[in-house]
């Protein structure tokens, strides 16, 4: 999962078609202010433009801006770092160019603090660790190989995790990344035997009804760019009973 796109999504007119309704999408801002917007990000969300052609999120935020602030003429929105399609959880842009610079010198350095929630398909064989391996992208593919020992084009990963709670079928576990690399929470668990529900590609049972995987970016912390305050949001997990279960059961430990 990669943790820094320096791409500017820039300044562009609003679609003539609406992408968002302000009342709906106000439940999905976790934070705002006058350079940094944090969203709740959905499963089937993408982040920016790609082949499919489907509107990207940063679209929706600037149309959302647009609307929410009064905004004439153009928005910006920048994008500083992505998730996954089918993942979720808590996502910042920025909303000026200083912001955005700032913000991604930030996520390069890795200061801001990420946790993750996964649901997996199997009890790992310790309840908290510490992995390493070297992952491989697969252009082809669109898929990250771990390797034990450095091969030619891989690049580190390392992640913490530590078990959090069961129900009769699946564990949830908590994820912090050291580094971010594509898809690395997904391989590597993998790797380990831990393969996050609904996620196909790395060897899931089956899909998600939603075609969601159980990998949700569940808390996000950030040094504010100007002021430098430091910024931490909470992401409510997708609303479905085996998250909620999870949810509840990791505020009663």
């Amino acid at each position: 999962m990669n943790q820094s796109d320096n791409r500017t999504v820039g300044k562009s007119e609003s679609n003539s078609k609406s992408l968002v309704n302000t009342l709906s999408f106000d439940q999905r801002v976790l934070h705002t202010d006058n350079h940094t917007i944090v969203v709740n990000k959905r499963s089937g969300d993408i982040v920016q433009g790609d082949k499919t052609g489907d509107a990207p999120m940063a679209d929706e935020i600037k149309e959302y801006l647009a609307k929410k602030f009064n905004k004439p003429g153009n928005v910006f929105c920048g994008v500083v770092h992505r998730l996954d399609r089918p993942t979720t959880g808590a996502l910042v842009f920025a909303r000026t160019s200083k912001g955005l610079s700032r913000l991604n010198e930030q996520f390069r350095n890795g200061t801001p603090k990420k946790i993750y929630w996964a649901i997996v398909e199997q009890m790992p064989k310790e309840k908290s660790g510490r992995l390493e391996h070297f992952l491989k992208k697969n252009e082809k593919q669109n898929k990250s190989y771990a390797h034990t020992d450095e091969v030619n084009g891989s690049k580190k990963a390392i992640l913490e995790y530590k078990w959090v709670a069961s129900s009769d079928k699946y564990h949830l576990l908590e994820v912090q990344l050291e580094t971010g690399r594509h898809h690395q929470i997904r391989c590597q668990l993998g790797q380990i035997d831990c393969i996050i529900k609904g996620d196909l590609k790395y060897g899931a049972k089956r899909s998600n009804k939603d075609g969601s995987i159980c990998l949700h970016a569940r808390s996000l912390s950030f040094e504010h760019p100007t002021s430098k305050e430091w910024i931490s949001v909470e992401a409510p997990v997708p609303n479905d009973p085996l998250w909620k279960f999870f949810e509840s059961s990791s505020t009663k430990k």
